[in-house]
């Protein structure tokens, strides 16, 4: 996932506090189309600050309104916004509430001190501490919800280590009164020595790094998801089929230990995807381990999972695609009658577009699953093609029809006609007028001759 440093402002390439770019992908049609911030849970981690104060910032400054949903992870601002004008919107939110007023560096935590309504930061790079000044509609909402507070731990720790250290010298000092007093030794044990109950080795052990393959592999397991993902490995330089083949195997394992994919679990498997470098073909193996028959509530079931694979990812859902051909050869006689139904989900949970899926139909590849079948999965999905298409084109013509109005003035006498286009605010009316109140044949002369000359083709 590409980068991007937390102030833009600055263009080092070195500077240590990143953040991942902004994917918002664009749902529905019309009145109900909307922007969900599909790595908003990333992007807020990297700021330190929970995902709605972001969230609740886009919509204060675009007027819209946003929805949480907590559970899915998902994050939505209502209309059509892109990734782009999203992330220059959250630059602002960064000025504001993340980066230090005194140094510039984002580690600042909030505070709020709901009884005075006030937000304050604090600065762990500088040490600056001071109130908030702004005022907007999302200082509201921060003192109304305030960030969960995190508990220092290494203050708990140091005051634990004090008050061991401190109950180790008063030990040591009762020891001291109670040694020989001619030579001044102190009868403890030269090994350990014992502080309530509790016993502290002494620092002679062996500080060289256990370097065996067992070691190795519970240090890997301890690492954090993302952690796992930038180190280098000698898995890359196996053939795509072998790291298929391991993603696979890796997978299997996931899904027999545990029936449900939950968040952390639906990470991990996003991060081995991409320790393996097989993000894109990943669906494949997913759909081989996670659809049988029962295939369109499972897609329901594993929504957020595909999702983090084909979101934004036009290569992913052409693969998806392919793979969901191999499930309808291998359970045809159940999935095969429910070809243009399990289209229709993919769409309807946004796990794969609408271009996407008219691309597909466009085509029949026989080298994936055979000609017969092929051809069959196209004959039984081509209702839903059509009704995707027609729709399409029904909103690329709402788009570009023009409307004229025809104006009808009762203040023009006789046959005149005045015509008015929306845009235009003063009407252009063709009028004939008698500028000789006193020779009627001289003005009746003239008047025939404007009519004549009048475009019959423009009225």
């Amino acid at each position: 996932m590409a980068s991007v440093n937390v102030n833009r402002n600055l263009s080092d390439q070195f500077y240590r506090y990143k953040m991942p770019k902004i994917i918002a992908k664009v749902e529905g049609k019309g009145n109900g189309i909307k922007t969900v911030i599909v790595n908003m849970v990333e992007v807020a981690k990297a700021l330190n600050r929970p995902p709605m104060y972001p969230t609740k910032y886009f919509g204060c400054i675009l007027g819209a309104q946003v929805n949480c949903d907590l559970k899915n992870e998902r994050y939505i601002v209502n209309g059509a916004h892109d990734s782009s004008k999203l992330q220059d919107l959250l630059d602002g939110f960064i000025q504001k509430y993340v980066l230090c007023s005194s140094c510039g560096n984002p580690e600042t935590i909030l505070g709020v001190i709901q009884k005075k309504g006030i937000i304050t930061t604090s600065c762990k790079a500088c040490g600056h501490s001071g109130p908030l000044n702004n005022r907007d509609k999302l200082t509201t909402y921060i003192l109304k919800y305030p960030p969960t507070p995190v508990p220092n731990v290494g203050s708990s720790l140091t005051a634990g280590k004090k008050s061991r250290r401190k109950a180790k010298e008063e030990k040591g000092g009762k020891k001291q009164q109670n040694g020989d007093a001619g030579n001044g030794t102190v009868h403890g044990d030269s090994e350990e020595d014992t502080v309530d109950g509790a016993v502290e080795e002494r620092d002679d052990e062996d500080w060289c790094e256990d370097t065996s393959k067992d070691a190795v592999a519970k240090r890997m397991e301890n690492l954090s998801a993302g952690a796992k993902g930038l180190m280098l490995n000698d898995d890359l330089e196996k053939s795509p089929e072998d790291r298929l083949q391991m993603f696979f195997d890796y997978v299997k394992k996931k899904k027999e230990a545990s029936e449900t994919f939950d968040i952390t679990l639906q990470k991990e498997i996003v991060a081995e995807a991409e320790r393996l470098d097989i993000r894109d073909k990943a669906v494949l193996v997913l759909c081989e381990l996670l659809f049988d028959e029962k295939m369109i509530q499972q897609i329901k079931d594993h929504r957020m999972l595909f999702l983090r694979f084909t979101a934004g990812n036009p290569k992913a859902q052409k693969y998806l695609l392919r793979a969901f051909e191999l499930v309808v050869k291998l359970h045809r006689a159940q999935l095969m009658p429910r070809v243009a139904h399990i289209l229709k989900t993919f769409y309807d949970t946004d796990i794969i577009d609408e271009k996407a899926i008219i691309e597909w139909g466009s085509k029949v590849y026989k080298k994936n699953v055979g000609k017969e079948v092929a051809e069959e999965i196209h004959e039984k999905a081509a209702p839903f093609l059509t009704w995707l298409k027609e729709a399409e084109e029904e909103e690329d013509s709402d788009e570009e029809q023009e409307e004229i109005e025809v104006v009808y003035d009762d203040r023009v006498r006789g046959n005149e006609i005045k015509i008015q286009d929306k845009v235009e605010e003063k009407p252009a009316a063709v009028a004939v007028q008698n500028n000789n109140s006193n020779n009627v044949n001289s003005s009746n002369n003239n008047q025939n001759k404007e009519e004549e000359e009048i475009d019959i083709d423009a009225i």
